[in-house]
């Protein structure tokens, strides 16, 4: 586990990182699009303009109070609703330490979050990278969510080139059941930031979600403008799961509830 210290004493080495170009400047906005594919027993794709926020989680989103009220990412809304960012990262290094991953280098926790926006958020994944001193990839952690109010973190140690895998263990869509494994490639970067899901299971490749943009500094103009340009993402982002559910439905693909699968 590091150390509160640790963490106060990184903001150099969080510098030093930003100015050689490995990160980009935070918080920050990332806009781009995200984009699915089931592959069978039916294929159906789509892909909608999105948008996503990039924080380091020892300066959180550095939102005044009057443009919070319009929309912010907050700390109690993710894991087990910390009230503070210092309380977040705490738990994210404790999940990822309780999986046997050695954390005694890691200085930074660096967190792609939905934004809540006139007060409702749907965040469907955020995504931790937990960064050492050096600003290198140590390890990550996904935290997914499903649309009846379950939530799960899994831990990843990827290679040099931002690649794991994981069994799947949770239950999202009800169109699946939770077998098979994630790959997982994530990207973070001064010119892009991505997180790529693929599930395979015993047939082959199932499913693909991905999400990818450029983070741009998130200024109170920029925010703004982005409330004018792209409003209500929050909310659109729960309608369209909720479209797309229906699509598939009518489509005739089979349909499982959590209790079938857990049985």
């Amino acid at each position: 586990m590091v150390s509160r210290r640790a963490a106060t004493d990184s903001s150099a080495d969080q510098s030093a990182a930003e100015q050689a170009g490995r990160l980009p400047q935070l918080p920050a906005v990332v806009v781009g699009r995200v984009h699915h594919v089931r592959y069978r027993p039916i294929r159906y794709a789509f892909t909608h303009r999105h948008q996503q926020w990039l924080i380091d989680l020892d300066a959180g989103s550095g939102v005044p109070t009057w443009l919070g009220r319009l929309t912010d990412v907050r700390p109690d809304q993710h894991l087990d609703s910390p009230a503070t960012w210092a309380a977040l990262k705490e738990q994210v290094l404790a999940i990822v330490a309780a999986e046997g991953v050695a954390l005694r280098d890691v200085a930074r926790v660096v967190m792609l979050a939905q934004a809540h926006v006139f007060g409702h958020v749907f965040d469907p994944l955020t995504t931790y990278w937990l960064l050492g001193v050096d600003g290198q990839l140590r390890a990550a952690a996904l935290e997914v969510r499903n649309t009846y109010g379950g939530r799960h973190t899994y831990v990843l140690v990827p290679d040099g080139r931002g690649r794991a895998e994981v069994g799947k263990e949770f239950f999202v869509s009800p169109f699946n059941d939770v077998s098979g494994r994630y790959a997982v490639r994530l990207a973070l970067s001064p010119q892009r930031v991505a997180t790529s899901v693929a599930l395979h299971d015993d047939k082959g490749p199932l499913l693909l979600a991905a999400t990818w943009g450029s983070p741009v500094p998130a200024t109170r103009l920029r925010v703004l403008a982005e409330l004018v340009t792209a409003p209500l993402m929050a909310q659109r982002v729960s309608i369209l799961i909720r479209w797309h559910g229906i699509r598939l439905w009518a489509r005739r693909l089979p349909v499982r509830t959590p209790s079938e699968v857990h049985r």
